[in-house]
């Protein structure tokens, strides 16, 4: 196999002064996806363009973690067919690299007679998503399945195929695919103005110019902004926040599966969910803003998860909180995703992604690149990626500590240096072997 060409990663001083094929703005989740999609074709040069000193810390690092079945999508829009094929594979792709997936499954609490008559509709809804394994259970089956469950539940639609996963390694492993075949990743780069002249994108960053043939607008919050800039007026983003409580491990015994709520216009409301490490969330709220960097926690937010909480699962309020965090959803004026391709211009925005984006986000690689063909990019050929394999941070997996082969090989994975957590010093990031994520020094 041909070893494929390594991609800079920068984090200071001016970009590179040729034009690059194409540029993604935004190494979220799903523009770090995207820009691995593209990497499947090493002839382009690419360039992906990140404000901030990391990859992955917009709203994919501050989401509730889980990967959607869509079950609840709205039927014939376009999220509804990502989330549904992006679900399968990125289901695939974390078990090929060893991000952390836990099949827990979801119930979908009814808590008066309203939302008990809402849970058959739900159903259908799921069917026509192509979702069928839901089912309606009564109150003795759901205390049943969670014993711990405040009274009064009059019922809940079972939804096997939810999961919990590790969103952080996701981003990680996308960009770190990227680069190692070829992707420039640029941090610490964002973009203040753009105009296409002349063929060529000219987009004037933190860091200087950069020019590039071709552009996608994956820049989440700020995606309805650059889209202007280049003479577009699609949609608006109003970011909405949702703060969340993360309890400590030993709260996670109290749940089994994603408790959710009957899902409203707002979203899908506050649940309560495990994580792949162990914890327990609580949240999100739901807070339409117009200030895009509103990522503070508040009294009031978190009183009022603390008052829903205690509904859901009362013992849940007499553990302790480990960590409290915010994140910005990009919400806009449209139900769907705004993406669109502009081929007059060598433009694709991809806008509106919300809380599924983790979930679709290989399905709107996939779209985007097709996109991108369909409006003159010559791709050429496409090539296999070489498999990479992300630390595991799972806690219901063998942690390197647990794994005699590991620590025969390399003793430091049967040394702990953070016991709460249980990391060896195998596999502490600070030592040059390993998959080092992009954005490591």
């Amino acid at each position: 196999m041909t070893t494929p060409a390594h991609g800079a990663v920068t984090r200071h001083g001016p970009l590179p002064s040729p034009p690059y094929d194409i540029t993604v703005i935004g190494a979220g989740v799903v523009g770090s996806a995207i820009a691995r999609s593209l990497a499947h074709h090493p002839h382009l040069r690419i360039a992906l363009v990140e404000a901030e000193a990391d990859v992955g810390q917009g709203s994919s690092k501050a989401n509730t973690a889980i990967l959607h079945t869509g079950f609840d999508a709205t039927p014939g829009f376009l999220e509804a067919r990502l989330v549904r094929e992006g679900a399968r594979l990125l289901a695939a792709y974390a078990a090929a690299t060893g991000i952390p997936v836990e099949p827990v499954g979801a119930l979908l609490v009814a808590w008066d007679e309203e939302q008990l008559a809402a849970l058959p509709r739900l159903a259908e809804k799921a069917e026509r998503n192509d979702c069928t394994d839901t089912r309606l259970i009564g109150p003795a089956e759901l205390y049943d399945r969670e014993p711990h469950l405040g009274p009064g539940a009059l019922g809940a639609l079972h939804v096997p195929g939810e999961s919990i996963i590790c969103p952080w390694t996701t981003t990680l492993a996308y960009a770190t695919q990227a680069v190692r075949h070829g992707v420039d990743l640029h941090l610490n780069a964002r973009v203040e103005q753009a105009a296409h002249v002349n063929g060529t994108h000219h987009l004037t960053t933190s860091r200087g110019p950069l020019r590039t043939r071709w552009l996608v607008n994956a820049a989440g919050l700020h995606a309805d902004t650059l889209d202007r800039a280049l003479g577009h007026d699609d949609f608006s983003v109003a970011p909405r926040r949702g703060q969340l409580l993360v309890f400590d491990k030993f709260a996670r015994d109290l749940v089994r599966h994603i408790l959710l709520p009957v899902p409203t216009a707002l979203g899908k409301g506050v649940l309560v969910a495990p994580t792949v490490y162990g914890n327990v969330l609580l949240g999100p709220t739901a807070e339409d803003l117009d200030d895009k960097r509103a990522t503070l926690t508040t009294a009031d937010g978190l009183e009022g998860l603390r008052d829903k909480g205690r509904r859901i699962l009362p013992g849940l309020l007499d553990e302790e909180v480990t960590a409290v965090y915010a994140g910005l959803r990009a919400a806009t004026e449209h139900e769907d995703y705004r993406i669109s391709a502009h081929p007059e211009q060598a433009h694709v925005t991809v806008g509106g992604i919300r809380s599924t984006g983790l979930t679709a986000s290989l399905a709107i690689a996939a779209h985007v690149t097709s996109l991108l063909a369909e409006a003159g990019l010559a791709l050429g050929p496409a090539t296999d990626l070489d498999p990479i394999r992300m630390p595991n941070l799972g806690e219901a997996f063998p942690r390197p500590y647990q794994r005699p082969e590991l620590i025969a090989a390399d003793p430091e994975y049967g040394t702990l240096v953070c016991h709460c957590e249980r990391v060896t010093r195998g596999r502490d990031p600070r030592r040059p072997h390993g998959p080092d994520p992009p954005g490591r020094p």
